[in-house]
């Protein structure tokens, strides 16, 4: 996949508001681990998404056009301590009106640091994804502070702790730019699925018995 074009659309503080009209790739993750960053990598667009020093930044969904093919989807952060308990629940109400909710979600991006095991929110989410059904690629962000030869021992620690595959986590560093290849080929392997599912949809709908 190569993305020629990116842009802002929208950010949405209402699930009822939610868009439907593209593909969607979401991308959810703890407040500090990096998903403004590693959307602007993949884009190549460094302001696209608005990355800040200080957690918590994201508290809408934000939507970016890709190639006027689909959406990116800036999932609200969660863990961060510095606001309310309300605040909190409203940002939770939002993901989770979103996941269970929006009906172009093609797959969620759920964002790790790689140095570190998956918090007990990051397991909270993958199991609320498993539950729901909701297909979803592990990003290990953050690739570059960590020793080279130390990568393959991380991903085998992430993919450990949830029980999945090596093959399964996509390790990538926006500051080194490394692992945007697997990262974009996935996306497009997940469209290509989606497109040929609904493909198959429509044409068990378009059947007729005698």
């Amino acid at each position: 996949m190569i993305v020629k074009e990116a842009k802002f659309v929208t950010s949405v503080a209402d699930k009822s508001k939610l868009l439907c009209s593209l593909p969607e790739i979401a991308f959810v993750g703890r407040s500090n681990v990096g998903k403004s960053s590693l959307i602007n990598y993949l884009t190549n667009r460094n302001k696209l998404a608005k990355a800040s020093s200080e957690p918590g930044r994201t508290r809408l969904v934000n939507y970016f056009s890709i190639n006027d093919e689909m959406y990116f989807v800036d999932l609200p952060g969660y863990g961060f301590a510095r606001v309310s308990d309300a605040e909190k629940e409203r940002w939770s109400d939002l993901i989770e009106g979103y996941l269970l909710g929006s009906s172009r979600l093609v797959n969620v991006f759920v964002i790790l640091d790689i140095r570190h095991e998956p918090s007990e929110l990051d397991r909270m989410m993958i199991r609320f994804l498993n539950h729901y059904r909701i297909g979803f690629t592990i990003v290990a962000t953050k690739m570059d502070k960590i020793k080279k030869s130390l990568v393959a021992k991380h991903v085998k620690m992430l993919a450990d702790s949830l029980y999945l595959t090596t093959a399964s986590i996509l390790p990538v560093s926006s500051e080194t730019k490394q692992g945007k290849e697997r990262v974009l080929a996935r996306i497009e392997e997940l469209l290509a699925a989606h497109e040929e599912a609904a493909k198959s949809a429509a044409g068990e709908g378009g059947e007729t018995g005698e």
